[in-house]
């Protein structure tokens, strides 16, 4: 399995109108926006930044990886699979693992094929 390197980077935020602006300062644009304080950010042709407020957890970071094949997929003892494979509301396939060091990354793959 490879990837076909980073998509995005996922933030959590306790405060979404703060994050958003903070966003817009570093050059960011609102792709789109959610009724539920969430949004996607662009800058360029860089990976996409998505952020969302969850007002009672730490603030996390993590990078989305892109799977060109979600069935390529397979880990050996160095990661553990924190959630297969599911699909999104937004039309991927994302999958979440955690590395040796305890950090997890969400691996996104196209949705699948309609049987």
């Amino acid at each position: 399995m490879t990837t076909s390197g980073i998509a995005a980077v996922y933030l959590t935020t306790r405060n979404w109108g703060k994050a958003a602006r903070f966003m817009q300062s570093l050059g960011y644009e609102a792709d789109f926006t959610t009724d539920h304080n969430s949004g996607l950010f662009r800058n360029g042709q860089g990976p996409s930044v998505f952020v969302a407020e969850v007002p009672h957890e730490e603030p996390d970071t993590r990078l989305v990886l892109s799977v060109p094949d979600a069935e390529a997929v397979h880990f050996g003892s160095d990661a553990e699979v924190v959630t297969e494979f599911e699909d999104t509301h937004f039309g991927t396939r994302e999958m979440v693992v955690r590395d040796p060091d305890g950090r997890l990354w969400t691996l996104q793959a196209a949705p699948a094929d309609p049987a």
